[in-house]
């Protein structure tokens, strides 16, 4: 019997160790385990961020991921020091469903700001306002006007955004409006149909119509349907706000040094620049005329380390790719080269639609070269491309000015406002290089973004082919003579 009782004291006494030890290595697992959102973020090295796919927020470009949302999104991870992995739901109410449960650490999406999303979720400082349009193809019969007008027409929306909230707002005081929530589309699938006839109208943010603008041209505001309201990055609403105060402090920072204002105006900054006849004949001529002459821009593109369709889109901007094209100052051919630029690069023929091309990568290049390697991609060739047009002297000149008022030089964003100053004599006559009709260049930068985006749009990445499921119907609705 005594053995007996030893045994069982010796037993409750090692059952005590093992759960004293237990509770140890449990409170030791949670006395290191991440205490809040920011650190939970540092601990594994990875910051998830729920984003939609649109030209406006997160895409995939030539050189990879791309978008507005998408580069804060990464500048706010490398500030932590982490990995950034995207998330992109089914559906726009699934991005903030993920927001509100905590699935994510943030959502970036070009997210409203209202007050019924504050009861379910936190928002960071707004960094872009945007009106709510109900967006229409020009030549319909009938362009609404008002909220009336929107009966018995086929109007859709994206589930879980703002547009579908503030529709059924206005139902009370238009009980006969009816409309459709397409739970398997976006706004960038509703515009093509609203484009294509398959549907009246949708209801989009401004920017988000203004970037659309580009591929699908008849696509108009009809009216705001909102006041201008601001964009946000959301987190959870339950936890703490470490992470939450981490990012006012990045946005505070990218505010203050001019960066957030520099990415606002290289994602957004030219879009809406082209004119509807411009983007309709340049669509045209992407089918027509630059088949012809596309084997030779990727062949001048190979030879000088260049994306062929910005070449393209140089000449473009030139020439229309008009081989035989000539302005009334004597420039010609292609890419529209001067006699002493033609000289200085040894072309015999500048309507030599080789020797041209040829040619004029090699100078856009030469500009290139002379721009400061400290200037980072895209501004270094923004800068080059208005030297290409305006001479580098006077692009000089304009950074001198841009530097002497207070702004920075290395920036197309700060540069493209002060080139119009080398037109003014009060300017000029301080300058080294003169008067230039500095106006011009800035038009041309952007429209060659712009041209370079639609064929990047249009065209395949590998061969660089028309995609016909693009070109096609887009060809099949312009009107005749554009």
């Amino acid at each position: 019997m005594r053995l007996y009782r030893r045994q069982t004291t010796t037993l409750r006494r090692l059952e005590l160790v093992a759960f004293l030890a237990l509770v140890v290595v449990t409170l030791a697992f949670f006395l290191n385990r991440p205490v809040n959102s920011l650190e939970q973020v540092l601990d594994r090295g990875e910051l998830v961020v729920a984003m939609r796919v649109s030209p406006t927020t997160y895409f995939s470009g030539p050189d990879g991921p791309t978008g507005l949302e998408y580069e804060l999104a990464r500048a706010f991870a490398d500030r932590l020091g982490v990995r950034l992995r995207v998330v992109v739901p089914n559906r726009f109410e699934g991005l903030l469903s993920m927001v509100e449960r905590g699935r994510v650490d943030l959502g970036a999406a070009g997210i409203t700001v209202t007050e019924a999303r504050r009861e379910r979720m936190r928002f960071g400082p707004p960094y872009k306002q945007v009106t709510e349009q109900v967006v229409y193809r020009m030549g319909a019969e009938t362009r609404p006007r008002s909220m009336e007008d929107l009966n018995g027409l086929r109007l859709a929306v994206v589930p879980g955004t703002t547009h579908a909230g503030r529709l059924a707002e206005s139902r009370s005081e238009f009980p006969d409006l009816d409309w459709v929530e397409a739970a398997n589309e976006d706004t960038g699938a509703l515009l093509r149909k609203v484009w294509l006839g398959e549907l009246d109208l949708t209801v989009v943010d401004s920017t988000e119509l203004a970037s659309q603008q580009r591929f699908y041209p008849e696509l108009r505001a009809a009216f705001d349907l909102s006041e201008p309201t601001d964009l946000a990055w959301a987190f959870p609403l339950r936890g703490d706000t470490s992470l939450l105060e981490e990012a006012e402090a990045f946005f505070e920072e990218i505010q203050a040094a001019g960066w957030l204002d520099q990415l606002l105006e290289r994602h957004l900054g030219h879009v809406g620049e082209l004119d509807y006849a411009g983007r309709v004949t340049f669509v045209r001529q992407v089918e027509g005329r630059l088949p012809e002459y596309r084997s030779l821009f990727k062949e001048a593109a190979r030879v000088h380390g260049l994306d062929w369709r910005l070449l393209a889109a140089i000449s473009y901007q030139e020439s229309h790719w008009n081989p035989d094209a000539v302005s009334p100052t004597g420039v010609r051919g292609m890419m529209m080269l001067t006699e002493k630029t033609a000289a200085q690069l040894g072309i015999s023929d500048r309507v030599d639609v080789r020797e041209s091309i040829m040619g004029g990568a090699e100078y856009f290049m030469s500009m290139h070269a002379r721009i400061p390697d400290r200037i980072p991609e895209p501004d270094r060739t923004w800068l080059a491309l208005a030297a290409y047009n305006v001479g580098f002297g006077h692009l000089e000149d304009a950074r001198r000015i841009t530097q002497a008022q207070g702004r920075d030089p290395d920036r197309w964003m700060d540069v493209m406002e002060h080139l119009p100053l080398l037109a003014q004599e009060g300017w000029y006559r301080q300058t080294r290089f003169g008067f230039a009709r500095g106006g011009e260049p800035v038009r041309y930068v952007q429209n060659i973004r712009s041209y370079y985006d639609l064929l990047v749009w249009l065209t395949n990445d590998d061969e660089g082919r028309p995609r016909p499921q693009r070109l096609v119907p887009l060809l099949g609705l312009m009107p005749p003579g554009l």
